[in-house]
């Protein structure tokens, strides 16, 4: 047998876990699972295998690092074959390549996600490869929910929920329709990255609306009321007396849902008080302030 060391292409102080992991990537490519019918690759993987085996065993490694045994297990000082020493049954038999993948790992071990398990699958295989995709979609959309048509790039076509609430930048995962998988193995998943338009009247910040409203000059000195565009549409407004630009008022729960209870956040409208046009300011504006008066005088 070849020096185990150079087999899996580590220094002699390499440690267990070095040992491990070199293992584990040469059999990756090497498993006959990988490779039927090439007898070159069972045969390296035959001695990779039995070179992990020989120096995964503190003893062995011990006695062979101190020259007392050599890589095939025989007394190096007339001591007789230490495998026969050693004890019986399987000890002295040649490590054998026919075996299962399950035989070697366990099913929570690194290569149960790469090869993928014997235990309810008819094959082992590779998991097909994450596609990503980017859409784009309103910020009503987003915030209330919808559904969008999405073409993959195999050309098939899915309806893709857009949950109420969808942030920018969210991803969203559609399950097994990546790459097919290898051998058998399942395919990947498709996550689909949504990008959020910019709206003309609304901003959002967490799960609130913000948006900016003009009010005439009237309402802003008297009060009244004025319509509101919200997610749900227009609605009415109170606007209370003396108002001024930058007063911000909130109309609850018509911002954006959230949680599994029908929560929503608030709308926060901010006024823009606006003057009379110019053509009919004179006028307009000496009625509003004469208006103004007489309820500031009551």
């Amino acid at each position: 047998m070849k020096d185990p060391y150079q087999v899996l292409g580590v220094a002699k102080t390499a440690s267990a876990d070095d040992i491990k992991k070199a293992y584990r990537k040469l059999a990756k490519t090497l498993h006959p699972d990988l490779n039927p019918g090439n007898a070159k690759k069972a045969e390296q993987f035959s001695e990779v295998s039995a070179a992990y085996d020989f120096l995964s065993d503190a003893d062995k490694r011990a006695r062979y690092d101190r020259g007392e045994i050599d890589a095939s297990g025989a007394e190096m000082r007339g001591r007789g074959n230490y495998w026969q020493q050693a004890g019986k049954g399987d000890a002295g038999k040649k490590y054998q390549s026919g075996f299962k993948m399950d035989d070697m790992f366990s099913g929570d071990d690194i290569f149960s996600e790469l090869f993928g398990s014997r235990r309810g699958r008819a094959a082992p295989g590779f998991q097909g490869a994450d596609v990503n995709y980017k859409l784009s979609v309103g910020f009503r959309e987003a915030a209330l929910g919808a559904k969008k048509n999405v073409r993959l790039a195999s050309g098939k076509t899915l309806d893709l929920s857009i949950p109420p609430g969808t942030g920018d930048g969210q991803k969203l995962r559609l399950k097994g329709q990546g790459q097919p998988g290898e051998r058998g193995g399942p395919a990947g998943d498709a996550f689909v990255e949504i990008k959020v338009e910019a709206d003309p009247l609304f901003t959002r910040k967490d799960n609130d609306i913000h948006s900016e409203v003009k009010v005439p000059l009237r309402e802003a000195v008297l009060g009244g009321s004025i319509a509101v565009e919200t997610l749900d549409g227009s609605v009415s407004m109170k606007v209370p007396k003396g108002a001024n630009s930058g007063t911000t008022l909130r109309l609850k729960g018509k911002g954006v849902p959230h949680g599994r209870k029908g929560e929503r956040g608030d709308h926060f409208v901010r006024l823009l008080v606006t003057l009379p046009a110019p053509g009919d300011s004179d006028e307009s504006l000496r009625r509003v302030l004469e208006d103004w008066a007489k309820q500031a005088a009551k």
